[in-house]
Order: structure tokens, then sequence, then C-alpha cells
């Protein structure tokens, strides 16, 4: 029998609403296999236990007298601790502001707060965020279940951690660089990378950044294609300062069954090339799919140039990142910039220049994302989704070889592929074809590696249409794959 924890958050919610289960007891239920098996995970690094089961018990006191606090009433939850969460740890995993305690609720957060949800806990991400593995010297490393040597992904590695293996019922995440779809791919989840800007992340208060920066977005990690759907319902809306005169209506799924959807699939390119150990489970997924009476192009692309795109994309990601540099060190990284050979596309120079370009150069780049969007538009005129690799390889081995200053990490670190050494920096490749669109994707488990690893496959859709996506996601995974629990965590 399936333990109750691991069930999707949209069945929880339903039977604490019908109460069929009471929120303390499923709270409690959680806290349990949290003392049972966070600790060689480290994926929830605070908890507030007393004051979780106070709002618990008063979510129970008010179904009892008929009164609902939303679709997610009394329903245990975590949160990344790199978002704003009031009265819980906020360092974004930086020594210096090891004792700092958010304020405010960051807006993503006060959407799940609103819906009647309880965070009793807040889940592990790297420095600032910017990494692809999830560790800093605050909280230290968090470890995949599947393999506790390897990483979970970044850098919602702890709320991946924490989904996987049924110690929260929902969680968040966020994703400028694959951070909700690497983790998700890595551990074996659901994962959802929304449209930009249909998830308000607008600061509501001063002091603090309150611009809403290019390409991030925050979304939902899962154990079910439906729970990704009963999130984005939740998260999706304007920005804080044009709710009072905007509305948000996602369309619905292009088709209503899964043979009738117009399917493209792009799996492997000498750009990012794919794991043989991965590409095998992707091409199952493909045979699946074409069993089930699907008809899928192998040839069909837009008309973008891969390394173009990517080329943009980590300019523009550089560019973005850099509002976290102090004034002083930005004048350095531009000193350095100018000093560059502007061919060497290397990951460290590459990062400089990107990160001291001149508003003209950004400009630049800004047209030919423009431009990129366009083919994309004209591609899903003829295909509801593309179906595309994550990245190029299953769950790495902890790398924490090269530190990097919050700004980005790893530019010395290689991952294996097919046996040969490639840069850190391919993990971000195939995830950065469709942020720098601003697209929305959907990640579905497929399946394991010969090595027990799991593998999740892209689903890309076109722009505001994250449904579809969701949707295709939820078929699929009634011919291959579904969530799986981690062995050790039933």
């Amino acid at each position: 029998m399936t333990d109750i924890a691991l069930k999707p958050a949209i069945e929880l919610a339903a039977m604490i609403r019908d109460r069929e289960i009471g929120s303390r007891e499923l709270l409690d239920h959680y806290l349990e296999r949290v003392e049972r098996f966070n600790a060689p995970l480290n994926a929830i690094v605070a908890l507030d236990i007393e004051g979780a089961r106070r709002k618990a018990d008063r979510a129970d006191a008010a179904l009892a007298r008929g009164e609902s606090w939303g679709p997610l009433h009394g329903l245990p939850t975590t949160i990344k601790e790199l978002f704003e969460n009031e009265g819980m740890p906020w360092t974004s995993g930086d020594a210096q502001f090891a004792e700092r305690v958010a304020d405010v609720n960051a807006p993503p957060v006060q959407r799940i707060v609103d819906a009647g949800a309880i965070v009793f806990g807040v889940t592990n991400s790297p420095l600032n965020g910017m990494d692809v593995q999830t560790y800093n010297d605050v909280y230290g490393t968090t470890n995949n279940p599947w393999d506790t040597d390897r990483s979970p992904g970044g850098s919602s590695g702890g709320t991946a951690v924490a989904l996987a293996t049924g110690m929260s019922a929902f969680d968040l995440g966020s994703d400028i660089g694959g951070s909700i779809r690497n983790p998700a791919h890595y551990t074996g989840l659901y994962g959802h990378k929304p449209t930009y800007g249909i998830v308000p992340r607008r600061r509501l208060q001063l002091p603090g950044l309150m611009s809403v920066g290019d390409l991030s977005v925050s979304g939902p990690l899962a154990r079910s294609a439906e729970d990704l759907d009963f999130a984005l319902s939740i998260l999706a809306g304007p920005e804080s300062d044009r709710a009072v005169a905007w509305r948000l209506e996602l369309p619905e799924p292009r088709q209503t069954a899964l043979q009738s959807y117009r399917v493209a699939a792009w799996l492997d390119s000498p750009v990012a090339p794919v794991d043989g150990a991965v590409l095998e489970r992707l091409d199952a997924a493909v045979a699946a799919l074409r069993d089930a009476g699907v008809t899928i192009d192998d040839d069909a692309r837009p008309e973008i140039d891969f390394a173009e795109s990517d080329r943009v994309y980590r300019g523009l990601l550089a560019a973005t990142s850099a509002r976290r540099i102090a004034l002083k060190a930005f004048a350095e990284m531009a000193k350095r910039e100018d000093e560059l050979p502007g061919e060497d596309a290397d990951p460290p120079p590459a990062y400089a220049r990107g990160a001291a370009l001149r508003h003209a150069q950004w400009l630049h780049l800004n047209e030919a994302r423009e431009q990129m969007r366009e083919h994309w538009a004209r591609f899903f005129e003829r295909y509801d989704v593309l179906l595309m690799p994550v990245t190029s390889v299953a769950a790495i081995a902890h790398d924490h070889s090269e530190r990097g200053d919050g700004t980005i990490a790893g530019q010395g670190r290689k991952i294996s592929v097919n046996g040969t050494d490639r840069s850190y920096f391919d993990q971000l490749s195939w995830v950065g074809l469709i942020t720098v669109v601003y697209l929305p994707a959907s990640v579905a488990p497929v399946g394991l590696t010969p090595a027990g690893l799991p593998v999740g496959i892209q689903i890309v859709a076109p722009y505001l249409e994250d449904r579809t996506a969701i949707d295709f996601a939820k078929r699929l995974g009634e011919v291959i794959g579904g969530y799986e629990t981690p062995p050790g965590y039933e």
C-alpha cells in the first residue's frame, strides 16, 4: 500500500477538505518521515514544528466550522529557502546572511499561503541559487535519494528531494538555468517551468531588489502531472501592481486525446550531445508514444541555430545575474571584459562578457531573442509540443572542486558524456533553448538508466500554452514512466 505521504498534493488537499484526514495528522506524518529520512539527504534545512502544528490545529477547527481557507487548506508544505518565507530562515545559502529571517513572503509564497497551505519547513538550494548542484556554506550538501554520492541538481535540489521521498506534500521551485527542470530530471519528478511572466515575482515592499529580472520564473515540482496543473492554477496571475486591472486566463490544452497531438522530437545535437543511457530512455518514450498511436516527426525543428541560441541565452543569463554584483566588482568585471578576445567563447570569459554588457550590446541580444521567438511561434503553428532532453546526462556525482561567488559556479568542472569530458555548463544548453524565448516546458519522468538513475523528458509548448505541456505530460505518464518512489522511501 502506498504511504499517504507519497500521494499527489491534489489528492491530499481533497482528503483534508473532505475530512478524511486531519491537517495536524498529515503534518505529523510528514514530520515523522523528516525525522526518519532527512538526515542523510539534507533536503529540509529548517523547521517550524510548533508554529505549523498550531496552524494545522486551526485549520482542522476551521473545517469543523464549515470554513475553508482555499484549495490548499491545511496542506503541509515546504518552501525552497531561496524564497522569502515570513518568519523562516532566508540565507540564500550565504554565510554572511546565516542569521537572516524573512519578514515578508515572496509573491509566489504568498499565493500558496493565501490558498491555505501550512509551511512547516524550508528546503536547501545552492548559494544564491546559482549552481546545478545543491550545496552551500550555511547548510551543506543535499544528496540524491537514488544515489547519495550524486547531486539532485540545483537550484531546487532540496525541493526535489523532499518531494521525491515523501517528506512534503507541495513545494515551489525557481528556474533560470533549469533549476526546476534539472532537479525533476535528476530525481524522477514532474516539474513545470511556466511561461515567463505568468507567476508573480515582484517584491511587495522594500528593502531589497524589487525589479523582476529577465528569464527567471517560479513554478512547481510534483509527484504527478495533475499537481502541476493544480499548482499553476494557484500560482499564476498578474504582478501585484497590475492586478488592479489585469487578468490572466491560460488557454486549455490544445488537444483532448493523446493521439490528436501533433508532436515533434529533437533528442540529440552535436552542440550538446546526449549521453547514450539518457538517450535510450528518451527514444523509449518516443517509441511508446508511437505504439500508442501518436504520430511523431523526428526531423522538425524551429528555424533557429542551436549554438547561436545558446550564445544569446548565456549572454542574457550573465547580464541578468549581474544584478547581484556590487558596483565595484562590476567595474572590475567590465575592465576584464575589455581585455578579453571577442571570439573567446569559453564559459569564464563568456560570462564576464555577458555580465559586463553595455546596454547597446544587450539590445542586440534581445533583438536576436525576439527573432527566435518568432521562429518558435511559427513552429508551433504546425506542432503542439516538442519533446527534448532536459540535459545531457543523468544525475551527476557531487563535485565541489570549484566554488563560485554566488553569481556563477563551476567554470572548470566537467561532466562525462559518452566517455568524453564536456563542459559543466552543457547542463544548461537544452533548458536554455527554452528559457531564452520565454516558453513553458514540463518535465515528465520516463524511466531509469541501466545504473538506476531517473531520466526526464522536456515537453515544450507554445507561449502561454502551459496547460498543453502539462496535459501532454499527464497523458505520456499513462503510456510510459510516471513518478516512482526511490528505493527505501516507500
